[in-house]
């Protein structure tokens, strides 16, 4: 198989925790594949027309995308469990995931405004940005018990990827504060091996 693949994407690192869990990376070939919001990579056209990452071809050349859909494939064919079989546990793990990948499209958009010169600035949109990671902090702070005694999956992936990426890219951010319960689940989050194996890599090529 290979993998359409960055060294900075937390949608990516979604994958490659999986591939660690399910001890199966070395099944999968990393292919480098630069893509940005305003540099669209024509390469990837042929796998993925949204020009997207992360995108998975399997041997038989079928391009699997998007993270969700590839980390279930993985979770499958390993066998890993980290998408339950129990229908209501799978649910809450597929609602957590929802929302952890909600969240880092939202972060996304946010640190692309951000990034614009203050003249060119939407101040609406980060208000909204703003609103919206405080909402879920929130919602994720009342629920960390339950975080903390669910088993390893798919949902606290996406979870524990998202509240990385804030770490990552919104330094700035003290999205501790006032979550202390949320931050104690994600540091614990951030010790498993599979997650620390898996950092963006500013200095990767």
């Amino acid at each position: 198989m290979k993998l359409h693949w960055s060294p900075r994407s937390p949608f990516v690192r979604k994958v490659m925790i999986v591939l660690y869990e399910a001890g199966i990376e070395d099944r999968v070939t990393l292919v480098r594949t630069p893509v940005a919001m305003d540099k669209p990579n024509p390469d990837l056209v042929p796998d993925n027309p949204l020009i997207k990452l992360p995108t998975l071809v399997l041997d038989d050349g079928t391009a699997v995308y998007d993270s969700r859909v590839i980390c279930a494939y993985l979770d499958g064919l390993a066998n890993t469990g980290l998408l339950p079989a129990e229908p209501r546990a799978r649910l809450t793990a597929e609602r957590r995931q929802a929302l952890g990948d909600g969240l880092l499209d939202v972060l996304l958009l946010y640190r692309q405004e951000r990034a614009k010169p203050q003249a060119r600035q939407t101040p609406a949109w980060l208000d909204a940005f703003d609103l919206k990671v405080r909402a879920v902090l929130s919602a994720l702070e009342k629920e960390a018990p339950e975080l903390e005694a669910t088993p390893f999956d798919l949902g606290l992936i996406a979870i524990g990827c998202a509240l990385s990426y804030l770490d990552y890219r919104f330094a700035d951010l003290p999205w501790r504060e006032g979550h202390a319960a949320l931050a104690a689940w994600h540091r614990r989050f951030s010790s498993r091996p599979s997650v620390a194996r898996s950092q963006p890599d500013d200095a990767a090529a």
